[in-house]
């Protein structure tokens, strides 16, 4: 049986879904399955889409988080109840997410086009072409100057900018300060710049 089906088939029972992340986690460190399915059920997607930013690459995102949870699960013992839940299984995430560049030799291109952009050409009610060439450029554009960047700068724009955090759980996720999570922020942000700007000349976007 795969490891994402694995997970998907935690069955022991039915879970009380209005109890906190962290009397969830105290029963799934018991062994309480349905507890770890109910977690698993509350935040497979808010990995998945922190995951998938980083990756651009859906079969890569989808392994990275079934990994994610088996890591979490395997280490519930670690988890002190002086943080968030949530926060803690992110840092796992993004750590991951670092392994994973770490180990590839080169970047790869990660942009992928949506199935509604490549229909789009068809489609009866489709858009001007020439400005869907523009907004495809400009998505290729934004990705390909993300995934240019070293992996801490990438991830503090995919968690500040894409997933909208707020710095107070930046700083949880990664062990900082606030203050230390908004200079490095602000310098992500010069860097990513600098990489997105001539990207944007290139296609049109700026003079």
């Amino acid at each position: 049986m795969d490891r994402a089906l694995a997970m998907d088939n935690l069955h022991a029972g039915a879970v009380d879904r209005m109890l906190t992340d962290e009397q969830l986690a105290a029963r799934a460190k018991a062994g309480d399955a349905s507890a770890m399915e109910e977690l698993y059920l509350r935040y497979r997607q808010p990995v998945f889409r922190v995951v998938y930013r980083s990756t651009r690459n859906i079969d890569e995102a989808e392994d990275i988080v079934q990994d994610v949870f088996l890591k979490a699960f395997e280490r519930l013992h670690t988890f002190r109840e002086q943080s968030r839940f949530s926060t803690w299984l992110m840092r796992i995430a993004l750590n991951l997410c670092t392994d994973r560049a770490r180990m590839r030799q080169r970047r790869q291109e990660l942009v992928e086009r949506e199935a509604a952009h490549r229909l789009a050409w068809s489609h009866p009610d489709a858009p001007d072409p020439i400005e869907t060439t523009r907004q495809n450029a400009f998505h290729e554009a934004f990705y390909t100057a993300l995934n240019q960047l070293p992996e801490h700068h990438r991830q503090l724009i995919i968690l500040r900018d894409l997933e909208e955090m707020e710095y107070e759980q930046i700083a949880a996720v990664l062990g900082t300060s606030v203050g230390a999570v908004k200079l490095r922020v602000m310098r992500a942000r010069r860097a990513f710049k600098a990489k997105l700007e001539p990207l944007l000349r290139a296609i049109g976007e700026l003079e």
